[in-house]
This record gives C-alpha cells, structure tokens and sequence, in this order.
C-alpha cells in the first residue's frame, strides 16, 4: 500500500499503463494527422478498422490502408491543430471502449479557417502486445462557419414535456 491509500497489485499496475498506452495513440493520432504523416497514422489502426467520419462514403473506411487514402482529402487544408481532451477509458474482456473530445482548427490556402467540435468514441484492441484502434466513430457537437463537412451528428436528449427555456441570451 502506498502512503496515499492505493493498492498497487500487478493487475492495477496493467490498467495505469494500458490507459497511458491508450493516451498516447490518441496523442499520436493528432500528431501525425497534423503533420499528414498517414503511414503513421494508419499504424495506430488496425488493418481491418472501421471508421466512420459522417455518412458520405467518402468519410468512411475498412481497413488502415483505406484510412490513409481517405484522409489524403486533409492535404486541402493548409495547416491544421487537432486537440483532444476528456478521455475516458473503459476496459472490457476482449478490449476498451474510449471516448474523447476533440477540438480541430483548419485553415485553407486563402487563410479561411474552419473549426469543428467534435467527439471520437473508439474501439481498441491489443494487437501483439500494442494497442491499436480497431473502430472510430466520429461525432460532431458543433462547428463554426467555414467549416461544411457532413460529419455525423451528436444526438442530444431532448427536454423535458413542458420545459421552457429561460431568457437568458442578450437581444
């Protein structure tokens, strides 16, 4: 036990570096998207991935080598800054279901930017002894203007029977 309280057992040990592990190939995911180095990008996958950006079939792919040619379509930008936060990492038996949110900035060759809000919610699974993304579904909370990807939507709960909504905006 350490002075905090923790029991550190062999098993607990596995579940702080698997989430680390899990951490670092979202990390690497924005890093290498940013760069446009795809062949790094598409290692963090597995070669039978699914992953779905909106509903165009041009946002969707099976496979990681069909992942790097679909997000070829990210050279149009001229530069981008992809930024997760609020990870949240559930094992189970055969894996770990991950959510994270992430903000991305996008800025064209005019130096027209669009910016997109947006949720990642991944499967992983442990390909020998490394994690790897093996689903990725992305779902989009808001954007600005410039940005008109149909990216799928994030679906809300409505509100409650009768609710009304308080005059709080300025106008």
């Amino acid at each position: 036990m350490s002075d905090s309280g923790i029991i550190l057992n062999d098993k607990a040990l596995q579940s702080l570096i698997d989430r680390q592990e899990i951490s670092d190939i979202l990390t690497d995911y924005c890093y290498a998207l940013d760069r446009m180095d795809l062949p790094r990008l598409s290692a963090l996958f597995t070669r039978d991935c699914l992953v779905d950006f909106g509903p165009d079939e041009r946002l969707q792919s099976v496979g990681s080598a069909a992942l790097a040619k679909s997000l070829e379509r990210m050279w149009r930008w001229a530069r981008t800054s992809h930024h997760l936060s609020n990870v949240q990492i559930q094992f189970d038996h055969d894996g770990a279901l991950v959510k994270s949110y992430v903000h991305a900035w996008h800025e064209r060759a005019d130096g027209s930017t669009a910016t997109v809000l947006g949720q990642y919610r991944d499967r992983f699974v442990r390909e020998k002894s490394r994690w790897r993304i093996a689903e990725r579904r992305m779902v989009m909370n808001g954007c600005d203007a410039g940005f008109t990807v149909n990216i799928n939507r994030l679906e809300r709960h409505p509100p409650p029977d009768g609710w009304i909504a308080p005059k709080l905006d300025a106008g």
